[in-house]
C-alpha cells in the first residue's frame, strides 16, 4: 500500500451491506482503504473504493481464525492506521440444540473473537501514537434474549458491553471507540443465516446506506455509542425495563422458522 498523506481506515466485512457503505463514506471523506471479508467480492468492492479516489487494498480472510486477522494486519504494513471500522459478523438462525455446533462456533469467532483480537492489535498502535478512531458494530439484538437466533444475540450483547467498556479505559488517550448498534437492515445476513422464512427475515428493513451514515457521523464526532432509527430507538428503551422472559417470547414471534408469511 503506498504512503500518502491520507489516513488509513480499515474496515471488515467491507463486501456487502454496513460495510460496504461504511468503506464508500470513508473513501469519500478522505481516507485510504484496507478492507476484508471472507468473500471474493471483497475484489470488487475495492474497484468501487478506487473509483472515488481512495487507495485500496483488498485481504480476502477469515476473520473467525486468529490467522485471517494476523493476515489483515500485516497488509497494513506498518502504516498508521486512523480508523478501525470493525464490522465483520454473521448470523445463524434456528434454535440452538438443532444448530451444526462448527457453524455456531464460526458466529462466536467472527463476531466476537477475531473482532476483539483486531480491535487490540490496532487499538495498541492508536494508544501508542495517542490518536485514533475505532467504530465496533454491535447491535440492538444485544438488548434482547434471541430465540431461535440465541448465539447471534448472546455475541452481540457481548460486542456493545466491550465496546462500552473499552471506551472508558482509553478514557483521555486520544483513541475514542462508538459502538454503533442497528436494527435488521437490508443486506445478505438473512439469507446466510438461513432466516428467510421468518418473519423478521421477510419484514421491511432499513437501509445500509442509512444505517452507516449514522455510525460513520458517529464515529468522526466521537461519540460513545448510537443507535440508527427511531423504531430501534424506542426498542431499546423498551427492552431495558421489559423482563427478559417477555423479551425472549417477542423474540420467537419474529424468529421461529416459519414465522414469516407463507
Amino acid at each position: 500500500m503506498p504512503d500518502t498523506s491520507k489516513p488509513l481506515a480499515i474496515v471488515t466485512g467491507a463486501s456487502t451491506g454496513i460495510g460496504y457503505e461504511l468503506a464508500k463514506l470513508c473513501a469519500q471523506n478522505g481516507y485510504d482503504l484496507l478492507i476484508a471479508a471472507d468473500q471474493a467480492a471483497i475484489h470488487d468492492a475495492a474497484k468501487d473504493f478506487q473509483a472515488l479516489g481512495a487507495a485500496v487494498d483488498a485481504v480476502e480472510a477469515d476473520l473467525a481464525t486468529l490467522e485471517g486477522v494476523d493476515k489483515l494486519y500485516a497488509a497494513a504494513k506498518g502504516r498508521p492506521v486512523g480508523a478501525l471500522l470493525a464490522n465483520a459478523g454473521h448470523g445463524l438462525g434456528h434454535a440452538f440444540l438443532d444448530q451444526d455446533f462448527t457453524q455456531a462456533r464460526h458466529v462466536i469467532d467472527t463476531n466476537i473473537t477475531g473482532t476483539i483480537y483486531l480491535i487490540q492489535k490496532v487499538g495498541r498502535d492508536m494508544r501508542s501514537r495517542g490518536e485514533g478512531r475505532i467504530l465496533i458494530t454491535g447491535s440492538i439484538a444485544g438488548f434482547m434474549p434471541g430465540t431461535f437466533q440465541a448465539v447471534y444475540n448472546g455475541t452481540k450483547a457481548f460486542i456493545d458491553s466491550f465496546s462500552f467498556a473499552l471506551r472508558a479505559e482509553l478514557k483521555d488517550t486520544g483513541v475514542t471507540v462508538t459502538c454503533l448498534m442497528p436494527g435488521a437492515t437490508e443486506t445478505e445476513f438473512f439469507e446466510r443465516a438461513d432466516m428467510m422464512d421468518t418473519q423478521v427475515g421477510q419484514d421491511k428493513k432499513d437501509d445500509p446506506a442509512d444505517v452507516a451514515k449514522v455510525g460513520f457521523d458517529a464515529m468522526m464526532r466521537g461519540d460513545g455509542d448510537v443507535v440508527s432509527g427511531w423504531k430501534n430507538k424506542f426498542t431499546t428503551v423498551l427492552a431495558s425495563v421489559t423482563p427478559a422472559g417477555i423479551l425472549a417470547e417477542q423474540h420467537r414471534k419474529m424468529a421461529e422458522p416459519g414465522s414469516g408469511k407463507k
